[in-house]
């Protein structure tokens, strides 16, 4: 039988890839559209506040990625694994070589920011220059006044917890083991997964007309977005299979990156149990 485009013929799927690629669009579809669920089909009314507006897109939110991750499990059957560590490990979440897998692919997507953390430190070392023996007590105020201000506001748990956490589980741990159990190869994975995520940031263009905005700005936003969202998915995706003094800080940052990125993301690093599989866990070979 002829395997479709884009299928790896190495070992017959544990779902169809169609089946595959239909879960991954629900996903995509439904994280955005239980956005609108509390006044489109419960019919609460509009929230009073930001805060209000936020805390009930993160409840949405929630729910959307509690859906994903019951489907992704019904679909792969994970519950046969009878180990609760196992079923973990099918969405990214093991203890076998954790160290590796958070130190090594954070130090090495810093890289990327190396010229901006450094352009930071010039900024503070010449800060420090101006104000004198003083800056310490000054630097270590203002630290922690930031930390209580960032604790308290809505905007910073929506944009370095709740949206992280939540997109990261649906798009990357759910999708991925879905279409690589999919027997889609590889490189397929890589660049048609963020398609998914994109897509599910369109929305953001009906709510920028609703907010005053011309039709065209509005394309011209969402496109950036989704082109950068689709650039940057296909490292997230490539991780989780794989698993001045400025300027030359960003040229040698963007060179180590590119150096480092393959023996970086070797799946010998982070995984005992290979055996010829196509991702880091194996699942599809687990049975």
């Amino acid at each position: 039988m002829a395997t479709p485009a884009g299928l790896s013929p190495a070992s017959p799927p544990a779902i169809p890839g169609a089946a595959a690629v239909a879960a991954c669009a629900a996903m995509a579809v439904s994280y955005v559209a239980v956005l609108y669920a509390p006044t489109v089909v419960l019919r609460l009314p509009p929230p009073t506040s930001l805060r209000a507006f936020l805390h009930r897109r993160f409840a949405c939110a929630a729910v959307a990625s509690t859906a994903s991750a019951l489907a992704t499990a019904a679909l792969l059957r994970v519950w046969s694994l009878g180990d609760f560590a196992d079923m973990l490990a099918v969405f990214g979440v093991r203890k076998d070589h954790l160290l590796q897998a958070v130190v090594i692919p954070l130090l090495l997507t810093s890289l990327v920011y190396a010229g901006s953390f450094v352009n930071r430190l010039w900024l503070l070392a010449s800060s420090w220059a101006r104000d004198g023996d003083e800056v310490g007590v000054s630097c270590a105020q203002r630290l922690v006044l930031w930390i209580q201000a960032a604790v308290d506001d809505v905007m910073v748990w929506r944009n370095y917890v709740v949206a992280p956490f939540t997109e990261e589980l649906v798009f990357r741990a759910c999708m991925i083991p879905l279409l690589l159990c999919g027997g889609f190869k590889m490189s397929t994975i890589i660049f048609l997964s963020p398609v998914f995520f994109s897509l599910a940031h369109l929305n953001h263009l009906f709510e920028l007309q609703q907010q005053g905005c011309n039709f065209m700005r509005s394309l011209l936003i969402v496109g950036v977005q989704l082109g950068y969202t689709v650039i940057f998915g296909w490292y997230a995706a490539f991780l989780f299979i794989r698993t001045g003094v400025a300027s030359v800080a960003f040229l040698a940052g963007s060179i180590c990156f590119f150096w480092l990125l393959f023996p970086a993301t070797s799946p010998e690093l982070y995984n005992t149990r290979l055996d010829r599989c196509r991702c880091w866990h194996g699942f599809c070979n687990w049975k």
